[in-house]
């Protein structure tokens, strides 16, 4: 809103100092200031709110140090994040963005879910929540919005360099590195140097013309990741700060991307994929960073407020979508590797038990439990310690994601 209003009075009225909301360095920092006051100052009276509507978490008796004494606070904390990222992204942000467009989709979309799921949970008392089956249908049904977006949408498009014998210098001294902009199922593959891979090979079976079916694969791996990513952000919101901290440093490292695949000087300079008009998705980043941080002094141990499924949903979706619009979703196991390990620790949880449960008759465990945090609960880590070691594990995985930018 106030791009469109200080280009306005650039344009007819020459205002000094209008042209700093062109330069999407200054409405980021903007953006990360105005999200944390936001969630700083209105968090309280938000929490102050859930706690008058008897919004307060259920907690069930498993055992764990500290978590009896967790019943009562309040949840569905995630509106506070939520909030703190729209508000500046439609005061700052190009709304005519496609990929603002797919960012606000996004955030609502999982938002409602998240919130569905906790409504259920406080008002009808259902500690199970929403059904799994239709919270699946609605990450699926993300994934689907989402990568027809990004296949079909005009605007999405990108620009790959050109071989050095290609390269021209214009009359002008302007050097042309990137060809036309096109669509394209391309994305990044870490570590390798001609690190590109392109989802449509994968139906390279079907022979001539297979590349016009290639929206198939992208489409289905769209779906996949918001699926898995939403999932295992879900599942690590289980002690105080562990989620909202972890997603914090993992939005951090995909600014840094989104930032550089989005700039022609710094995409042609590390060598990346260029992806025109991707470079807004920055003001929408730092936004949400903010939001994360500021949560983060309510959610803090000991955590005056959840987020719920409305905010962790929300992140896990949110990471996903901004990987695979500036194609770097093949480096989430890296980058969300702690995600990824609380996944997989809850499914080899459960697939070993059941494994030898059928062959011994005895369901035994890999894990004190799972998902993974608890287990260091288990061997009597208190939480404070096992948040702060997942948040320097995080720091490490998302430096040596970065340094893949040249790292190849």
């Amino acid at each position: 809103m106030l791009y469109y209003i200080f280009e306005y009075l650039e344009s007819e009225f020459n205002l000094t100092g209008a042209s700093v909301f062109q330069f999407i360095t200054f409405r980021s920092a903007s953006a990360f200031i105005l999200s944390l006051l936001i969630t700083m100052i209105f968090g309280k009276k938000i929490i102050n709110f859930l706690r008058k509507q008897q919004v307060g978490e259920t907690v069930r008796d498993l055992g764990l140090e500290g978590q009896v004494q967790k019943a009562g606070t309040p949840t569905m904390g995630g509106i506070i994040i939520i909030l703190g990222t729209l508000l500046p992204v439609l005061l700052l942000a190009r709304l005519d963005n496609i990929y603002i467009i797919i960012l606000l989709i996004t955030t609502l979309w999982m938002g409602v879910i998240g919130f569905t799921d906790d409504y259920i949970k406080v008002f009808k008392k259902d500690k199970k929540g929403l059904k799994g089956k239709f919270k699946v249908l609605g990450q699926v049904g993300l994934g689907l919005i989402v990568g027809s977006m990004l296949y079909f949408h005009p605007d999405v498009t990108i620009k790959e360099q050109l071989p050095a014998d290609q390269q021209i210098v214009q009359e002008n001294g302007k050097k042309i590195v990137f060809g036309e902009a096109h669509k394209s199922t391309k994305t990044t593959v870490p570590f390798l140097k001609h690190n590109e891979l392109d989802y449509a090979k994968a139906l390279s079976f079907l022979g001539e013309g297979y590349e016009k079916y290639g929206w198939i694969i992208f489409i289905f791996a769209t779906v996949f990741l918001v699926t898995a990513i939403s999932n295992g952000a879900n599942l690590t919101d289980g002690i105080d700060g562990l989620a909202a901290g972890s997603s914090a440093i993992m939005i951090v490292a995909l600014a840094i991307f989104a930032w550089v695949s989005g700039n022609i000087i710094f995409a042609d300079y590390l060598d990346v994929m260029y992806i025109p008009k991707s470079g807004e998705m920055t003001v929408f980043i730092f936004a949400f960073a903010g939001a994360l941080i500021g949560f983060l002094w309510y959610n803090t141990y000991p955590a005056q407020v959840f987020m719920g499924d409305t905010g962790s949903l929300t992140i896990g979706g949110i990471i996903a979508v901004i990987a695979i619009a500036i194609r770097k979703e093949l480096l989430l196991p890296i980058l969300a590797g702690i995600f990824v390990a609380e996944n997989l620790s809850v499914m080899l949880q459960v697939s070993y038990f059941k494994y030898t449960k059928k062959k011994f008759g005895e369901g035994r465990r890999i894990f004190k439990m799972s998902p993974l945090h608890h287990h260091y609960q288990k061997l009597g880590y208190h939480e404070s310690k096992i948040v702060t070691r997942f948040w320097i594990v995080g720091i490490l995985l998302a430096v040596l994601t970065v340094v893949t930018l040249k790292l190849r």
